[in-house]
């Protein structure tokens, strides 16, 4: 790919649109450093796919997850941020220099916040993206308190599978923890937990062949896989908690990432490459909570702009 032209070079360049890359542009935007953000799909990253966001600050009656990135949007856009929509495919260094390669041209900038957020594992099964939103969701956080003394299934049972259920188990009258292994994964302190929780139940070696409902999710069609039997399980939401994979298939061999492929940094956000900055989801150990991404993109913004002035 050629050499970015001059028009194509920043101070800061920000990857990824979701509320760590939206927050990082509006400080960046009024600190008035020549910045440009680049996001392959919707404003907002993965928050726009729940329903209704009810733990963000400033919204008491809750917001949808599309709203609320659009309305982070906008204010990016207030402040005269630069927004490219394009796929980064790769990283490169050039002395100083960072080098960012998309699929709409290559960009240089002497600073970066990566802030590209992650990919929820999903099943691959009939219905799923049909009843996303209708039922099914990836958060039990964001969109648990939906769920009022109703039954609700968990498809995982690992670390995040159980702390989903534990989180649920707040608010539904029934939750069924579904795993196609015929042990669950999840660390030992955690299956004594949900083996003392009532409202837990579990299928194992299990697999779950399709959803189900008339607008929203009435029922999983399941198959026993052990011993081949099929039946069907009468639930008001399915929750996938199968895993997360963070958007970093572009830095290989560019930054040290953990086991997941998250991005390492310090208190500051800092990576082991001078001038560059992780924020969000995509970083090692992230809560991922919007309202932390936002948090994460405020701090990356102010220790950037500082490593580019000192």
């Amino acid at each position: 790919m050629t050499e970015p032209s001059q028009k194509n070079s920043y101070d800061l360049i920000i990857i990824g649109g979701g509320p760590a890359g939206l927050t990082a542009g509006i400080y960046t935007a009024r600190g008035k450093l020549s910045s440009l953000l680049i996001e392959r799909g919707l404003m907002g990253g993965l928050i726009t796919e729940t329903e209704s966001v009810e733990n963000f600050p400033g919204f008491p009656q809750g917001v949808s997850g599309l709203e609320l990135g659009e309305l982070m949007h906008q204010q990016a856009q207030k402040y005269g941020l630069p927004i490219l929509v394009a796929e980064v495919t790769r990283l490169k260094l050039k002395g100083e220099q960072k080098i960012v390669e998309t699929t709409e041209g290559s960009y240089r900038a002497r600073a970066l916040i990566i802030a590209s957020g992650s990919e929820r594992i999903k099943l691959n099964i009939p219905s799923e993206e049909k009843f996303g939103g209708r039922g099914v969701s990836y958060c039990a956080t964001c969109d648990g308190a939906l769920f009022q003394d109703v039954p609700v299934a968990v498809a995982g049972g690992g670390d995040v599978g159980l702390t989903e259920a534990f989180h649920l188990a707040k608010f539904a009258r029934k939750v069924t923890v579904i795993e196609l292994m015929p042990r669950l994964g999840a660390s030992r302190i955690l299956q004594d937990r949900a083996a003392a929780e009532p409202k837990i139940e579990f299928l194992l070696n299990t697999r779950i062949e399709a959803i189900e409902g008339e607008g929203m999710v009435q029922r999983l069609r399941l198959l026993q896989v052990k011993t081949g039997q099929k039946s069907t399980l009468e639930t008001s939401a399915l929750f996938v908690a199968i895993g997360i994979k963070p958007n970093t298939s572009f830095l290989k061999n560019i930054l040290p990432l953990d086991a997941s492929g998250a991005i390492v940094t310090n208190n500051r956000l800092e990576t082991s490459i001078p001038g560059i900055f992780a924020a969000g989801d995509v970083r090692a150990n992230s809560a991922r909570q919007a309202v932390v991404a936002a948090g994460d993109g405020a701090t990356a913004a102010i220790y950037a702009e500082k490593f580019l002035t000192e």
